[in-house]
């Protein structure tokens, strides 16, 4: 077909205008406001349904057009051997790039190789470091000299200057995650830019220092404060290296950007994007050329779920997919069994291969920047940017990262976030499937490699700075399972709640169904049947004409059985005082506080939430 006839074609249908998007979408809402289409982030950002094609736009520069991202495997193996066999499988099956996981550093989230230079030294045996294999090192705040060893280690078998390492300085993030601030930040500036300086006269190239986003997005914190913190932190690097002697190019040159992607697949995009043009307008305010930094991207910590893990692997290939169109330089997959253990072989070759599936056969890195011009997409990006910038002046307003961290501001913002976070998730408003929507009682237990060690007690101590403390949203509905579970291998049995039914099954088909998902998010076994069993807790399940002829005496007669506690399925406005007055004592619906709720029958039924 010729381009003539291509263009004749696509004359024959008529424009496609908003107004008459709109006359279609209000016929839809039959008189509800069009407003209830427009939802809103985290951050308070307006999504509008529909968002008008930037044909103006231009690409963000970032990662070149078919040139791939770095694959990076974690290793996290608390065994060096171990470790090291897991890097050289790895590297051998696809990987290009190890993420070096040492104890007590951001990513750390169980399981991480101790800083010793013999273990170091055995993880990275065999590692071929003049062949382009990338290592980004996730660095612990109590081993900064965990650079220069590997250092050493590299330049007994490779050129500094062809080696790509990240050695991952962060004292920003030390501090945050610790809560220490053992000496005044300028001391602290000053010893990360002699650090840079001496791997830098070493002959490698860096990066070298890093502003980590994660610390915020582990936390529950936004979008927009994750890029905030990042370019507060970055701007501290430059300031500190120059006061120190490093050329403001060459500052700029030592610093790289890591972030975290997560299933929210547009906000992701967004955000990569936009932290490349936060960057670009501090590189004009210091009189520089614009040129694109280097971003590694790490699959959320917080999405992770224990139960139902596989559906983790789909969080992830969301996650992989949005960094890769949002311009990530390096990526890091959490194995689906991150949060159950140490993760397997078979769970770390799912990570990898995310990756390259993606990569290889989905050519997701052949064009650059492809959500260029997407209404929606640059909409979201430049709402970021203005949100983060001025959240990033307030930073710098404080006195920079490490005054608005000792002062609190930063983690004061995270936790109002985190807060409407929480209770989104309470309220199933942010659903987490096979947790707090589509439960499966009768799950296989995930396979690992070994179980979290035990937890150990910490003797409170003061702290100067209020840590950020890193979350998982699916951990409170978890915690109900596990006392189910708990409850299951003492007595052979869970909690339950008796599902009354009333009127025909295409009557009470679907609010029994609501029941039954909604009760066992939190481990209680729903049952039927023609009586309760002696069951301590129950539920009325029909429709509202029902519930108005049958549900107060099904009511009383539940009460007089025995039952403790009647739920009744649907919100009735004013019929609820006199169900109430029959016995009914709680109703649940779409929205209402499911964690709250669930919470309450554990304490009526006696049994202890770990």
């Amino acid at each position: 077909m010729t381009d003539t006839e291509t263009v004749s074609f696509a004359a024959d249908f008529p424009p496609a205008a908003r107004e008459e998007w709109r006359k279609l979408v209000d016929a839809v809402l039959k008189g509800a406001p069009f407003e209830r289409l427009i939802s809103a982030t985290y951050d308070g950002l307006a999504i509008e349904p529909l968002a008008a094609r930037r044909s103006d736009a231009k690409p963000v520069a970032g990662r070149a057009g078919a040139v791939p991202w770095d694959v990076l495997a974690r290793i996290d193996h608390p065994d060096p051997a171990r470790a090291n066999e897991i890097a050289l499988r790895e590297l051998g099956n696809g990987a290009n790039g190890l993420s070096l996981i040492i104890s007590g550093s951001p990513g750390d989230h169980g399981f991480a190789l101790q800083p010793s230079d013999e273990a170091l030294a055995r993880a990275l045996e065999g590692v071929q470091f003049d062949a382009g294999i990338a290592l980004d090192i996730d660095l612990t705040p109590f081993a900064r000299d965990v650079p220069q060893r590997i250092a050493a280690l590299v330049k007994q078998s490779a050129d500094p200057a062809a080696a790509k390492v990240r050695f991952g300085y962060d004292p920003f993030t030390a501090i945050a995650i610790t809560g220490k601030m053992p000496q005044p930040w300028s001391e602290t500036a000053a010893l990360t830019a002699r650090l840079v300086r001496t791997l830098a006269d070493a002959g490698f190239k860096g990066p070298f220092a890093v502003g980590d986003g994660r610390v915020v997005h582990n936390a529950g914190g936004s979008e927009a404060q994750e890029l905030a913190y990042t370019l507060a932190c970055a701007v501290g690097y430059l300031r500190a290296l120059e006061a120190n002697g490093m050329a403001l190019e060459a500052a700029r040159a030592a610093i790289y950007f890591r972030l975290s992607a997560d299933a929210d697949q547009f906000l992701t995009i967004a955000k990569f994007r936009a932290a490349r043009k936060l960057w670009a307008r501090v590189e004009a305010a210091c009189g520089l050329s614009a040129k694109p930094v280097l971003i590694a991207a790490e699959t959320a910590w917080r999405m992770m779920t224990q139960r139902d893990p596989h559906v983790n692997i789909l969080r992830a290939t969301i996650a992989v997919f949005a960094a890769a169109l949002g311009g990530a330089d390096a990526i890091t997959v959490l194995p689906f069994t991150a949060a159950c253990g140490l993760p397997d072989r078979f769970a770390r070759r799912i990570a990898r291969n995310t990756q390259l599936v993606l990569g290889e056969e989905s050519h997701l890195a052949k064009v650059a920047d492809p959500a260029a011009g997407s209404g929606a997409v640059e909409d979201l990006t430049d709402a970021l940017c203005q949100a983060a910038w001025a959240l990033f002046r307030d930073i710098e307003a404080a006195g920079g990262a490490a005054a608005a961290l000792q002062s609190g501001l930063i983690q004061g913002k995270v936790a109002a976030v985190r807060e409407k976070r929480e209770a989104a998730i309470a309220r199933r408003r942010d659903a987490l499937t096979g947790v707090s929507v589509f439960p499966n009682l009768r799950e296989v237990e995930a396979k690992v490699d070994a179980s979290f060690p035990a937890a150990k007690a910490i003797a409170p101590t003061s702290s100067a700075v209020t840590p950020l403390v890193p979350i998982r949203l699916a951990a409170p509905f978890e915690a109900l399972r596990a006392a189910s579970d708990g409850l299951l291998a003492k007595r052979g049995a869970r909690p339950r709640i008796f599902l009354a039914t009333l009127g025909t099954q295409a009557e009470f088909g679907p609010r029994a169904t609501f029941a039954k998902n909604f009760f066992e998010t939190g481990g209680i076994e729903a049952v039927s049947g023609d009586n309760a069993n002696g069951t301590a807790l129950a539920c009325l399940c029909s429709t509202d004409k029902i519930y108005e002829k049958e549900a107060a005496a099904r009511a009383a007669a539940l009460k007089s059985a025995g039952v403790k506690q009647l739920y009744l399925v649907g919100r009735l406005g004013e019929r609820e005082p006199a169900l109430k007055a029959a016995g009914v004592q709680s109703f649940i619906y779409e929205g209402c506080d499911a964690l709250a709720t669930l919470k309450g029958a554990y304490d009526i039924l006696g049994i202890e939430i770990g």
